[in-house]
């Protein structure tokens, strides 16, 4: 693969309850296990920059998908959960629900773009076969 760009980040202090930061300065966050993990939840937690990382890049492949079918997406959203729980083998795991939300199309086109934004998403690619991934197109 030739890179077109590398996002480049340093975790410091215990990982989950430390500190993260890009390189170029425009992610800086203190991190913390969610209260719902023992944690504090006085910070950011990794599932949280996962989901609205996803949730980013899911929309743009989406509008990426409506340009090249010539098909009005204005007002359309991307919504993301981002669960972690046990694997039951002493590990965890991830799975993620997408909301998908096209104000402008009727719900079996909607789906159909929806679709087709996920073969193209690079996180989506990334993570196909590796964990779950649930989209959903609501009306609202």
């Amino acid at each position: 693969m030739e890179a077109l760009y590398t996002a480049e980040a340093l975790s410091t202090g215990e990982g989950r309850n430390g500190h993260v930061r890009t390189t170029d300065g425009t992610v800086d966050f203190d991190m913390a296990i969610p209260k719902e993990m023992g944690g504090s939840g006085n910070g950011a937690n990794p599932e949280q920059l996962f989901a609205a990382g996803y949730a980013a890049c899911f929309h743009s492949a989406l509008n990426a998908v409506a340009r090249m079918q010539k098909v009005d997406v204005s007002g359309s959203t991307v919504g993301s959960q981002v669960h972690i729980g046990s694997n039951g083998e002493g590990g965890f795991q991830l799975a993620v629900l997408l909301e998908v939300v096209i104000p402008t199309l009727e719900h079996d086109a909607a789906q159909a773009l929806a679709d087709a934004a996920h073969q193209v998403c690079p996180y989506s690619n990334a993570t196909r076969g590796n964990i779950e991934v649930t989209i959903t197109v609501s009306d609202d």
